[in-house]
């Protein structure tokens, strides 16, 4: 495949975006695109500066339809687990039919910060502890001693108290 330049190129990589069911790796788009990966990056960060709803994920890069949103109810929830109970409380979450949509970590410095996840199913999660494996990464939750808030969402509010009761049961969900 010939070399992609600048706006082709970013328009490509919207298309795919938009077009695609699942997230997309920057590996895999720079291989489309027959650019090195951080090109990706900087694409991914102009196309957002235009207010492309793009989401980068530990699966790769989302493009966020508003209306994907619209037709899920969402919920902020507390919880607290050391590192070893990270993949039972993901997979607990997803088990219910509810998306980990994102993790926020109160930091002294520098505020909330919040990471997206979209995670959906085992898949997802399985994935995603192997690339903090893979990586020696921290958890966000080791800046604030194991407490985190998630953004989860579902097609219903059942499935989100579901999820709860679940998190309650295994002692991972703070409640006031």
């Amino acid at each position: 495949m010939k070399k992609l330049l600048g706006e082709e190129r970013r328009n490509e990589l919207l298309s795919l975006l938009k077009n695609a069911k699942r997230p997309i790796t920057g590996t895999d788009l720079a291989k489309h695109s027959n650019v090195s990966r951080q090109v990706i990056v900087n694409d991914m960060n102009l196309l957002k500066a235009r207010n492309e709803p793009i989401i980068a994920t530990s699966q790769g890069y989302f493009y966020m339809y508003k209306e994907d949103t619209a037709s899920n109810y969402e919920r902020k929830i507390v919880c607290l687990h050391t590192a070893e109970q990270a993949e039972d409380e993901m997979l607990t979450i997803v088990d219910c039919g509810v998306t980990l949509k994102s993790v926020i970590v109160e930091h002294p410095v520098y505020g909330e910060i919040t990471a997206s996840m979209m995670l959906s199913n085992r898949n997802d999660v399985q994935n995603f502890i192997e690339r903090v494996s893979e990586t020696n990464a921290n958890y966000l939750s080791a800046l604030t001693n194991g407490t985190h808030l998630h953004v989860i969402s579902a097609p219903t509010i059942e499935q989100l108290n579901l999820a709860e009761e679940k998190l309650r049961e295994k002692g991972y969900l703070v409640e006031g």
